[in-house]
């Protein structure tokens, strides 16, 4: 079968090429993706080629496909897994799969699985970790998200403290207490926010900071102080732009005490050392946000790690169970990460918008694998839709979902947008 993807090849050399799939062995399974969202860690991929850690070095002989935040649907399934899977199923997939202690993942290391492709073949070892996930939802796209998700969701677990004298470890953000989120008003950031307030761990107040005033003001309209009190969380958007003392006023909306758990969603040196500063006796400081410079620093303030038990941790994606999580509280309509999602395009736009990723304001980027279309920000279609009927379509159901992205929106781009 014949397949359509996006590949890298080296360093900034990303393709879009047909090219044969080979037939499936008796314990692979045939898949046909439908969406990819476009994560940082695939520009990080494509910046650095064969010297990224889970890039293959023989990358230039060997392509491989780019992408590993999809969803889609099981085709022809091998004999070794007619027993767990079936055609029609649909799927997403845990990217980390850990097999054997190897960095190889899908959409970083395999020639025939990732997620900017219209067919794929999943190879055995993503089953055998329990990486090949079923999903039940109607839209697409929410599959898609998943996977970063679960990252949130990771860095939540993540989180631990003790008990004055005590050595174990309690995992996970303190239940009632209070947490912080630096520079969170961005697509990730917004996915913490929606975790915070829905998990079973919710803080009794939660501050989110940003320096933009447009993120924040639209933040707080997806969700708003007023829905969090009605579920017993204190919730304040805080630009500290426009304050003399940030660290000083956080903390006394704390009490003066300061926070048990704060988040740092920016590799940004003066954000890190707000978040330590704020941190209350035997706070943890979650480091979210992956830098690109390997010698990234920030200082420690080493006196309250010694005499207040403050600690760090660091977390880099999610687990299975962070995204069996994801996808349960997404079935549940317990969270709604569309709001990530501020631009929609095909699978011709993926390499461009890969290598040029930083510089593209907004948040997820989404990608429709078997659709040709030019990468649009959602608030730009209704601009465009003044030339375009199908843009204006688009801008007329983004209306009726407060410019969410959302099933109706993705099913009247599977049926109208040109194929591929």
């Amino acid at each position: 079968m014949k397949t359509k993807a996006v590949r890298l090849y080296g360093v900034n050399d990303l393709r879009l090429e047909e090219f044969e799939l080979p037939p499936i062995k008796d314990d692979e399974i045939l898949a046909h993706i439908v969406s990819d969202s476009v994560c940082m860690s695939s520009h990080k991929a494509a910046i650095q080629g064969p010297a990224h850690k889970r890039v293959p070095n023989d990358v230039a002989e060997n392509p491989i496909i780019i992408g590993h935040e999809f969803c889609g649907e099981l085709i022809e399934v091998g004999a070794k897994w007619k027993d767990q899977f079936k055609p029609g199923d649909k799927f997403t997939i845990q990217p980390a799969l850990n097999y054997k202690g190897s960095l190889d993942a899908p959409g970083y290391s395999y020639k025939y699985i990732g997620g900017d492709a219209t067919y794929v073949i999943i190879p055995n070892e993503v089953m055998e970790m329990g990486c090949l996930l079923k999903y039940t939802g109607d839209a697409y796209f929410y599959g898609s998200l998943a996977e970063p998700v679960s990252c949130v969701v990771g860095a939540f677990r993540a989180q631990y403290h003790t008990k004055s004298g005590s050595y174990v470890h309690e995992m996970g953000i303190v239940p009632g207490g209070c947490t912080a989120i630096l520079a969170g008003a961005g697509p990730m950031g917004l996915g913490a926010i929606d975790y915070a307030l829905h998990c079973d761990r919710k803080p009794r107040l939660l501050v989110v900071t940003d320096i933009d005033e447009a993120r924040l003001q639209r933040a707080a309209e997806i969700l708003s102080p007023e829905s969090a009190a009605e579920i017993g969380v204190e919730l304040h958007y805080v630009n500290t732009g426009k304050i003399d003392d940030p660290v000083a006023y956080l903390k006394s909306l704390t009490g003066g005490e300061g926070y048990n758990d704060v988040f740092v969603f920016a590799p940004v040196r003066p954000v890190v050392e707000m978040g330590d500063k704020l941190l209350a006796r035997d706070g943890c400081l979650n480091f979210f946000a992956g830098p690109t410079n390997p010698d990234f620093t920030a200082e420690l303030n080493f006196y309250n790690v010694h005499y207040a038990s403050t600690h760090i941790v660091g977390t880099s994606g999610g687990n299975t169970d962070d995204m069996i999580e994801s996808l349960e509280m997404m079935s549940a309509g317990k969270i709604n990460p569309a709001a990530m999602i501020t631009h929609i395009g095909g699978l011709d736009s993926v390499a461009d918008t890969i290598i040029n990723l930083p510089n593209i304001k907004g948040g997820k980027k989404l990608i429709y694998t078997n659709k040709s279309m030019p990468l649009v920000a959602i608030e730009d279609f209704e601009k465009l839709g003044q030339t375009d009927k199908f843009y204006a379509e688009l801008a007329e159901i983004m209306k009726r979902s407060n410019n969410l992205w959302c099933a109706e929106a993705e099913r009247y781009v599977l049926e109208n947008a040109k194929d591929i």
